[in-house]
């Protein structure tokens, strides 16, 4: 099954998570997402994409919206952690930026990915009652995806694509 991973990473995490999907595809191909020319060639596209307000990021964002009636799968990487309503929230909402266009969903992975030092620069200036602004929780978590993706996290994904090509 000749398949194309495109992948927008901002930090290197999605594009590693990529990397270890490309392992479960025998007749993969991984290109960043800006460097695509067409998606009709591939019986399968897989997209990488890094949350950005609750959704892919907005390269991610503009590709997804040219891919209509394929068969499709993801991966995201996030802050918040995995098992988090934030996460299933985002799985909503990009698996409904595939279906509006048509596109069969046939798997999905996420992980928890660090977030980029600007963005913590950024939130740690905040004021106290900013809904962003760190609190102990929220610092704990940015040190928890500062781990993150890991080997543990490669694997897993390697293990759900090969799952998801199975089942293909």
């Amino acid at each position: 099954m000749k398949t194309l991973i495109a992948y927008s990473s901002k930090t290197g995490n999605t594009r590693k998570v990529g990397e270890a999907v490309l392992k479960a595809f025998p007749q993969g191909e991984i290109v960043d997402i800006s460097d695509v020319t067409a998606v009709n060639d591939y019986d399968l596209v897989v997209v990488g994409t890094w949350i950005d307000k609750g959704t892919a990021d907005t390269k991610a964002l503009r590709f997804i919206d040219t891919i209509e009636g394929k068969r499709v799968a993801y991966f995201f990487t996030l802050g918040a952690y995995p098992d988090s309503k934030h996460a299933e929230d985002c799985i909503t909402a990009i698996d409904k930026l595939f279906t509006d266009k048509g596109n069969e969903i046939v798997g999905r992975f996420h992980c928890q990915g660090a977030i980029d030092p600007k963005l913590i620069a950024w939130m740690s200036e905040l004021p106290e009652k900013h809904p962003h602004s760190p609190n102990p929780e929220r610092l704990k978590r940015w040190e928890d995806a500062s781990k993150h993706p890991n080997e543990e996290d490669f694997d897993n994904a390697c293990n759900t694509f090969t799952e998801i090509l199975a089942g293909l």
